[in-house]
């Protein structure tokens, strides 16, 4: 491979906290390294429009404390062509981009694959809340959505008990449900219900809220994965049920903004800067992920084949701890 001088970056798909500190971390290292760092506005729909400007140390400067992504983000149905990458290419080229480090998910990986293929050095980094990258343990954005929903959760909870309601909590997480799962852990949730583990309505739900009112319980909390779905019309059903009046709250994107946490900007400034050594070394068309507590990397189409299994303990535990 031919020695990389400039370095795109651009974030695609759902924004989430971190991401512009693992930008920041690209475009430090980079240029420590001796390397220019091109910033690519609005992910491959801005690397297709031309949407691209040099980036220095003050492009990056107190942004490690805000939510979103600077260079923003956004769809390309054209860049899910062969023509569409072949037209990216050869922009990339007009911009004399040797290389380029995608910040987002499964989707925007499917993109470096593709850019790798077309002969343009690709390192992805795991940009997602909903933790659903095969290849990783952890993606950046999990840690700061969890903390979003506990606090929402905790606020949920004192409504709750005022009324001595029951409250259907539906989070994030597409078709995963480590958010729901972790969260429902974290609060204190009589039920968490995903898409990884069926569930029985009465003996689930149902029959843990009436034991509970039967031990004086003044509030009940069912966290609900998105990839379930269905807060209202689950919240109707258990209202019937048990006589207990219930209410449905859809967190939504609010879990995906907001100052990420340290945890987000630590692991993220690591994958920013192993993205940038694997490609001054010109090493390309690699996933950087997370694997027992170590910054490691994958080959793209490798991580894009594995799939990702939810810890059958935490689904255990999370049953036991709300007896």
């Amino acid at each position: 491979m031919a020695e990389i001088k400039t370095i795109g970056v651009l974030t695609s798909g759902g924004d989430a906290p971190g991401m512009n500190a693992a930008i920041r971390a690209v475009v430090r290292t980079a240029i420590h390294y001796g390397m220019k760092v091109m910033g690519i506005r609005k992910g491959f729909n801005g690397l297709l429009n031309g949407d691209i400007y040099e980036m220095n140390l003050r492009s990056v400067s107190d942004i490690l404390h805000r939510g979103g992504t600077i260079l923003q983000t956004a769809r390309s149905k054209e860049f899910a062509t062969e023509e569409g990458v072949k037209k990216a290419v050869a922009i990339a080229r007009e911009h004399y981009i040797d290389g380029i480090v995608v910040i987002g998910g499964d989707g925007s990986f499917r993109g470096a694959k593709d850019l790798s293929s077309m002969g343009i050095p690709t390192v992805g980094i795991p940009g997602t809340i909903d933790n659903d990258i095969a290849c990783s343990d952890y993606t950046i954005g999990f840690d700061t959505a969890l903390n979003t929903v506990k606090d929402a959760v905790d606020k949920i909870r004192d409504t709750a008990t005022s009324h001595e309601r029951c409250s259907v909590i539906e989070v994030m997480g597409r078709h995963a449900g480590y958010i729901a799962i972790y969260a429902g852990i974290a609060t204190g949730a009589e039920a968490v219900i995903i898409p990884e583990r069926t569930f029985d309505f009465k003996r689930d739900i149902v029959e843990p809220i009436i034991e509970g009112k039967r031990r004086g319980k003044k509030h009940d909390i069912i966290i609900l994965a998105e990839g379930v779905g269905g807060a209202v019309e689950m919240a109707k059903r258990i209202q019937a049920e048990t006589g207990i009046e219930t209410r449905a709250t859809i967190l939504g994107h609010i879990q995906r903004g907001g100052t990420p946490t340290v945890l987000d900007r630590v692991i993220a400034s690591q994958m920013g800067a192993k993205a940038v050594e694997l490609l001054k070394d010109g090493i390309g068309n690699r996933i950087i992920a997370m694997r027992d507590n170590k910054i490691v990397d994958f080959d793209i189409v490798e991580a894009l084949n594995m799939t990702k299994k939810m810890d059958p303990y935490l689904m255990d535990l999370a049953r036991i701890l709300a007896l």
